[in-house]
């Protein structure tokens, strides 16, 4: 009997995802580099400096993407460097990001445009950053000025990656600028930047008629460590309601839930042409009553569970099935938009690869509308908080010298791509141990 072989659809797409101030290198004007040179904030004193360089030269990359059958890359526009002071926009940073766009053009690989990643100019940090209502404003006025400059080169937008994420790490743990732990800022802020993404879908629609306009969502999933246990169910219920269910209910129902409020968000509803799914890890919850995030609950893992490199979670691939089949019930197209896992010495990435795109597959032969995957990310990157330490990319890089190397999973995943399928050779080649659970007798 042959083999399984896991086709995906013809028009499906294959990409990677980057975000500026990860890769671009020297974004001075932003509230990151400021964090960067505090004193304790980034692992093992790490800066992003010259990242991977991408601002002198990108291009170089973008070859290596495009030789690997790739046909999408998810990449940001860095607001502090087209906005350098309030309403002052800098054309020579535009002229870059458009000749970055259009080299994606020329080599047949198509651009999505993220307008918010994580970083702020720092003339909206001194005003308050999100915490400030006059940041929806403010954001708008930049996005005008992005989609006039480049919007002959991309009609498919993300306005917002991870309101979620920035909301929690900023302003309940702490561990990202500006360091707050409040639930109460972190609700407000939240708000803001989803009703930021609305004004923005408003704009860029005005703009262009045909543009596609989404918005990324970090869905992790939140299990009770003991379902048997009333406390740590509740636990994870509430971690759950704070960090996914607000931010979708906003976007699907058109109302806001506690801590955002309680009441519509007309501004906010159905304003999305299609949603972007980051999927990484899960956390098993234990009601823990000492707990500072919200739910009082403390992540566990299961004992006979794979945990990934530098502690950044579990290997669950299961997962990206159940987030896409949730985040399927807003009734849009789906774009994967950020899936990948921390590996320097590439032992667990392969197999990574193959069985989270194995859940994928799963859920298109279910009829959910997944568009696209964008593999976190093409080159080792400046992970934020985590520094140099957590190597995300399909290729090595020594950020000292700027040298790169490919290691096995970048060759795994171009021969996806080429072939759009998962075949047995590749699984044979790459990850024998999975032959038992992907291949049917």
């Amino acid at each position: 009997m042959a083999e399984a072989v896991f086709h995906f659809p013809p028009d499906f797409q294959w990409g990677v995802a980057v975000s500026s101030h990860q890769v671009e290198g020297h974004n001075t004007n932003n509230q990151w580099w400021a964090w960067e040179h505090q004193e304790g904030r980034i692992a093992a004193g790490h800066r992003s400096g010259a990242a991977c360089n991408w601002w002198m030269s990108a291009e170089d990359d973008l070859d290596r993407a495009a030789a690997m059958g790739l046909n999408t890359v998810r990449l940001s526009i860095e607001w502090s460097r087209v906005e350098v002071s309030p309403g002052r926009i800098d054309l020579a940073a535009l002229d870059r990001y458009r000749e970055l766009l259009q080299g994606l053009r020329d080599r047949g690989i198509v651009p999505m445009v993220t307008l918010h990643h994580f970083t702020n100019p720092l003339w909206l940090e001194e005003q308050g950053g999100w915490l400030n209502s006059n940041a929806i404003a403010y954001f708008t006025r930049y996005v005008e000025q992005v989609v006039q400059a480049l919007g002959e080169y991309t009609d498919l937008w993300c306005t917002i990656n991870e309101p979620n994420v920035y909301a929690s790490l900023g302003y309940v743990t702490g561990s990202h600028p500006p360091g707050i732990k409040s639930l109460k800022s972190a609700a407000l802020v939240l708000k803001h930047m989803l009703r930021a993404h609305g004004a923005a879908y408003d704009v860029l629609h005005r703009a262009q008629e045909e543009a596609r306009v989404g918005l990324a969502h970090n869905l992790r999933l939140f299990d009770p460590a003991r379902p048997s246990r009333l406390l740590d169910r509740a636990a994870a219920w509430a971690r759950d309601l704070w960090f996914n269910q607000t931010t979708l209910t906003a976007l699907k129902g058109g109302w806001w839930l506690p801590p955002l409020g309680f009441g519509p968000a007309f501004a906010v509803r159905r304003k999305l042409d299609w949603i972007g799914l980051n999927y990484y890890t899960r956390d098993m919850i234990e009601y823990d009553r000492h707990a500072e995030e919200p739910g009082l609950g403390v992540t566990r893992h299961p004992d006979d569970a794979e945990l990934l490199d530098g502690g950044y979670g579990e290997l669950y691939p299961e997962g990206l099935a159940r987030a896409l089949r949730r985040i399927a019930r807003l009734g849009i197209p789906i774009h994967i938009t950020e899936n990948g896992i921390p590996d320097s010495d590439d032992d667990q990435r392969p197999a990574a690869i193959l069985l989270h795109l194995h859940q994928t597959w799963r859920v298109l032969q279910q009829n959910v509308p997944v568009m696209s995957y964008y593999h976190w990310t093409l080159v080792d990157n400046f992970e934020w908080n985590e520094g140099w330490t957590m190597p995300f990319g399909l290729i090595e890089l020594d950020p000292e010298s700027q040298e790169r190397a490919p290691r096995p999973s970048a060759d795994l995943y171009a021969a996806i791509a080429k072939s759009n399928a998962i075949t047995p050779e590749l699984i044979h080649a790459y990850a024998p141990q999975l032959r038992s659970r992907l291949l049917p007798d």
